[in-house]
């Protein structure tokens, strides 16, 4: 049911991310010259002669000794080999064919995936630099010039990509599915939940942190629809984020957060919202997607009358960038109000969808300015011409006004309060951009 998912591996600093960039069309990870560099997003979709497919960047590597480099590129590769339908191994002309670049080779033979060997930084025109064809030594095939920075040669190797998709036919239709993160820190109940919910031992569950080391993929179907449910690794602090596999399991569970429509955020009922919490659901806000706030193992905590009222005042208080999210109490041991949660799943799904005429939205920022006049400063006022709807997933606003510079946030929160009233929407973000019109139009 997946798409097909093309991954790019390579040592560091070979312009794997500059790649990544030039194939998706977006600056989504970030490229410096110091290897190993923090991406910001490794996984995006693209299309190619009418196909759409999935890339993920296996960057973010920080080797410190030459040992350490083979370990992660090691890492890399194994990533790929798990789960991807095509393999880009690039290289770099540069530097020429390493035994870095050879181990990995090895490794991408055994495994019998499909391999395109990119050689990049081949930057100039005209003749092929002859130093491409050391790269014949790796056993890949015919080695493809490459240059990411310009774009040559990337038509060629999607082309080379395309080759070896799965034929369209097998991927049936996604449409009517809506994929659910199960997230959440180590431990917390995550694979006990989605063996719940499938009514069957489908994922290894153990009281040792961090059994889950994949992401892993259950459709799922019931009464309400269909489903493609996310189990997860549990994600640590960074700092405690030693072992290299694990640094790939995080990988794995943000690559699911952005592949995800809805995100099921879980919390410890006895442990409250802790450090953790807070940045496993700040992931999930900051890609936009509809979240449900699950506290799980409600069954091991003593309760009294004001329990559950106090539990949820601390969530909103210690989560209170995503108030939006509603709260279902459960166990997934039990069973406890499990059947609920797919009510939940629903309702935010289609919240994330919603689109607004641009004239309802127009009458509802007319009846909020005559409540709350816009702010002044030194005799100017904030003039808000119109606001029209520009995205969805999460719904995303452009205000046009005269100066980008008098829409205070405090205005900005006031009306996307009034939006969220108005249209009910409960579950996802809001993305909110101002604009700003010359003063001749004041």
């Amino acid at each position: 049911m997946a798409k097909p998912l093309v991954a790019i591996v390579g040592r560091p600093n070979v312009g794997k991310s500059m790649l990544f960039n030039k194939l998706t069309g977006k600056r989504l990870s970030i490229v410096e010259d110091t290897p190993g560099v923090t991406r910001d997003r490794l996984y995006a979709e693209a299309e190619w002669r009418g196909r759409t497919f999935q890339i993920v960047d296996t960057g973010g590597i920080e080797p410190g000794t030459d040992d350490q480099i083979l370990a992660f590129m090691r890492e890399q590769a194994e990533i790929a080999i798990q789960s991807a339908d095509v393999i880009i191994f690039v290289c770099d002309i540069r530097t020429g064919m390493t035994a870095a670049d050879q181990e990995v080779a090895g490794m991408l033979q055994r495994a019998g995936k499909p391999v395109i060997l990119a050689v990049n930084k081949m930057d100039s025109t005209g003749p092929t630099d002859p130093d491409i064809y050391e790269f014949y030594n790796l056993g890949l095939g015919d080695p493809m010039p490459l240059s990411a920075v310009h774009g040559h040669g990337t038509g060629d190797l999607l082309d080379a990509c395309f080759e070896h998709f799965p034929p369209e036919e097998d991927e049936p239709e996604e449409d009517d599915v809506t994929k659910v993160a199960i997230i959440g820190k180590p431990n917390v109940g995550k694979s006990s939940l989605v063996n719940r919910i499938l009514g069957q031992e489908r994922v290894i569950v153990s009281d040792v942190a961090g059994t889950t080391r994949d992401a892993v993929d259950s459709y799922f179907e019931n009464e309400r629809g269909k489903y493609l449910i996310i189990d997860t690794a549990g994600m640590r602090k960074k700092s405690k984020v030693d072992d290299r596999v694990e640094k790939f399991s995080v990988l794995r569970a943000a690559m699911a957060i952005e592949r995800s429509d809805v995100c099921v955020i879980m919390i410890d009922a006895r442990d409250g919202v802790t450090e953790q919490d807070t940045k496993v659901a700040g992931m999930a806000h900051d890609a936009g997607k509809a979240s449900v706030i699950v506290v799980n193992k409600w069954d091991l905590v003593e309760k009294d009358g004001k329990t559950m009222q106090h539990m949820e005042d601390d969530i909103r208080r210690d989560l209170s960038y995503m108030t939006y999210a509603p709260i279902l109490f459960i166990s997934a041991l039990t069973g406890q109000r499990v059947g609920k949660l797919f009510e939940y799943i629903d309702a935010v799904a289609e919240k994330s969808v919603l689109r607004i005429p641009t004239g309802v939205l127009n009458q509802v920022l007319a009846d909020a300015q005559a409540r709350v006049q816009p702010p002044t400063d030194k005799g100017r006022r904030l003039k808000i011409y119109y606001m029209t709807q520009i995205g969805v997933k999460p719904p995303h606003f452009v205000f046009f006004c005269n100066d980008a510079k008098l829409f205070h946030f405090s205005y900005q929160r006031y009306l996307e309060n009034q939006i969220r009233n108005t249209f009910d929407l409960t579950g996802t973000p809001v993305r909110i951009t101002i604009r700003q019109r010359g003063d001749k139009e004041d």
